[in-house]
C-alpha cells in the first residue's frame, strides 16, 4: 500500500481554488501535480478557473484517471469548471454541498478579492491555506491583509518566505503557519532520454536532419516581462562572437507564440537584427504533448531565460530535470534552483539584512547554473500592486553567458546538467513532484492538528496592523559604495 495512504471515507477533503488542473498554465500544471501526489491522502474538489471557461456548469470526476497514476483504487478528485475566478455564492454552495475540511488557494490573490472579504465567515468553519508566489522586493506591504486572512501560508521560494515573514512581522505567527514549499517537477515526465528510436525520429524531423553542436531552449510565454526581444538579441551577440562555421552549428529554439499583443512580434525582431545564415533560430510547432516537450528539452543543452520578474521559473526546473544546464537572472525562486552557498557552504536563506542575492553577495552556486546578475533596477507598479523592483539583465552579459556555456563543450554541459537533475531529487532540494506533495501533506496535517476556528466576531484596536517599521531600505552593493567614494573624493 502507498505510504501515507488513507481510505477514501477517512480522508480530509480540500477545496482547491486555482486554475483548472487540466490546463497547461504554470498554475494548472503545478496544481495538478499537487493533487496527483496527495490524492492517496486527501480528497480534492477543484474549482477550476479559466477565462471564458467553455465547460462551466459541468462536473468532471477524474478519479478513474488518477487511480492508476498513483496505484490506488479509491481516489476522489473532482473538477468544477468556472468562468473567471468564482464568487461568494459558489463558495457558500460548495462549502454546504461538499463539506470540505479546508480551502487551499493558489494564484494571485487580487483575482480572488471576494474570497478575502468573506474570510472571517469561512474561518469560523474551516481553515484557509494560501500557496503564495511573490517575485521581488520591496516587501509588498499591500499584500498584508491577504496574508493575515489565511491560517497557513506556504511559500514558493526562500525569498518569498522572507517577504511574507517581514510583511507580517507586526503580527507574530506560529512557526507552522509560514512554510517553504518549492515547486516540484515530475521526474518520470521530464528525464534524460537514451537510445529511444521515437525520440531520434522526432529530433531528426524537427532539426531537418541537421546536426548542431549547441542548442539553447527558451520555453516561455511571449509577454513583455519575459523579454523575448532581449533573448533574440543576446543570441545574436553570442553567435556573432564565433567563427561563421561554428555559429552555423548553434541553434536557439523558441517554444512560444510567435506574436502576442502582450509581448512582441518575435519574427519581426529576428528579421530585423539577425542574419539567418549565422544566427540560427527556430520555433517549435506550437502546443505539444508532454512527451514531446521532454523531447525538446532533450535535444537542447541549456535552458535560457532573461525575465524581469519571476516567482519561480518552471521551465528552468523542467529543463534541469531533463538534464539541461540553466542560464538565468538571479531573482526569486530561480536563486533557489541555482543553490547559492553562504561562507559555510550551506544553501543560503534570506533575512531582513539579506533579502536577496540579486546583488551577488554570494557567488558560489551549483555547477549546473550560470547566473546573470542584474545591471539596472527600476521600481514598477500598478494600482493593485503599486511597487515591485524590476531588475534587468544586460544583453551583452547574457550573450557572454551563452558563450561561456558553449565553451564548456557538450560532454561537460551534459555532466553538469545531470548533476542538476540529481540535486533536484535530493532530500535537501525536494524539487520533485513527490517531494512537493509530501511537503503539502506534512504541513497541512500540522495545520489540521493545531487549527482552532476563529471567533465569529472579533474586536481589533484602532490602528492595529499599521506598522511604523520600514523594511524596504535599498540594498547597495560594495561596488556601488566604492563608486560613491570615488565621486565624492
Amino acid at each position: 500500500m502507498k505510504k501515507g495512504y488513507i481510505p477514501k471515507d477517512q480522508r480530509k477533503k480540500i477545496l482547491f481554488l486555482c486554475d483548472d488542473i487540466r490546463l497547461h498554465s504554470g498554475i494548472g500544471t503545478m496544481a495538478k501535480e499537487i493533487v496527483i501526489k496527495t490524492a492517496h491522502h486527501f480528497n480534492w474538489v477543484n474549482l477550476g478557473g479559466a477565462i471564458k471557461h467553455p465547460e462551466q456548469g459541468q462536473i468532471f470526476d477524474l478519479s478513474s484517471h488518477i487511480n492508476p497514476l498513483i496505484g490506488i483504487t479509491d481516489s476522489d478528485v473532482k473538477v468544477i469548471p468556472f468562468n473567471g475566478y468564482g464568487n461568494d455564492k459558489i463558495i457558500r454552495q460548495l462549502i454546504d454541498q461538499e463539506k470540505p475540511d479546508a480551502i487551499l488557494h493558489f494564484t494571485d490573490p487580487r483575482y480572488w478579492t471576494w474570497l478575502y472579504r468573506m474570510e472571517k465567515e469561512i474561518r469560523t468553519k474551516i481553515p484557509m491555506i494560501f500557496y503564495t508566489i511573490w517575485d521581488d522586493l520591496p516587501y509588498p506591504m499591500y499584500n498584508r491583509d491577504f496574508y493575515r486572512s489565511d491560517d497557513m501560508l506556504l511559500c514558493i521560494s526562500k525569498q518569498t518566505k522572507n517577504l511574507v515573514e517581514n510583511v507580517l512581522r507586526d503580527f507574530p505567527k506560529e512557526d507552522w503557519q509560514i512554510q517553504y514549499v518549492p515547486h516540484g517537477i515530475n521526474e518520470k515526465q521530464y528525464f534524460p532520454i537514451a537510445n529511444d528510436l521515437e525520440f531520434e525520429v522526432f529530433r531528426d524531423k524537427f532539426l531537418e536532419g541537421k546536426e548542431y553542436d549547441f542548442v539553447a531552449f527558451w520555453n516561455n510565454r511571449n509577454i513583455r516581462r519575459k523579454n523575448p526581444g532581449d533573448v533574440v538579441t543576446a543570441w545574436k551577440i553570442f553567435t556573432d562572437q564565433l567563427p561563421k562555421e561554428q555559429a552555423e552549428r548553434c541553434l536557439l529554439v523558441l517554444h512560444t507564440d510567435k506574436v502576442d499583443d502582450n509581448g512582441t512580434d518575435i519574427p519581426a525582431v529576428i528579421e530585423t537584427i539577425c542574419d539567418p545564415k549565422i544566427n540560427k533560430i527556430k520555433f517549435t510547432d506550437g502546443k505539444c504533448e508532454e512527451k514531446h516537450l521532454n523531447y525538446y528539452y532533450n535535444l537542447s543543452d541549456v535552458q535560457f531565460m532573461m525575465t524581469d520578474n519571476e516567482g519561480w521559473g518552471l521551465s528552468l526546473t523542467e529543463g534541469l530535470m531533463a538534464g539541461n544546464m540553466i542560464i538565468a537572472p538571479v531573482q526569486g525562486g530561480m536563486q533557489d534552483q541555482m543553490r547559492f552557498e553562504d561562507e559555510n557552504g550551506d544553501w543560503i536563506d534570506f533575512t531582513t539584512e539579506f533579502p536577496t542575492n540579486s546583488n551577488g553577495l554570494y557567488k558560489k552556486h551549483g555547477e549546473w547554473a550560470i547566473p546573470m546578475f542584474g545591471k539596472t533596477r527600476s521600481l514598477k507598479g500598478s494600482p493593485p500592486t503599486p511597487y515591485i523592483y524590476s531588475t534587468q539583465v544586460d544583453i551583452e552579459d547574457a550573450g557572454l553567458a551563452l558563450l561561456s556555456c558553449y565553451n564548456l563543450g557538450r560532454e561537460e554541459i551534459q555532466r553538469r546538467g545531470l548533476k542538476g537533475r540529481e540535486w533536484l531529487q535530493s532530500e535537501e532540494a525536494r524539487m520533485t513532484s513527490s517531494g512537493m506533495g509530501q511537503n503539502f501533506i506534512d504541513n497541512i496535517n500540522i495545520l489540521f492538528e493545531k487549527w482552532v476556528p476563529i471567533e465569529k466576531f472579533t474586536i481589533e484596536k484602532v490602528g492595529e496592523g499599521h506598522t511604523t517599521y520600514n523594511p524596504n531600505s535599498i540594498q547597495f552593493t560594495p561596488e556601488f559604495k566604492q563608486k560613491v567614494k570615488k565621486v565624492l573624493a
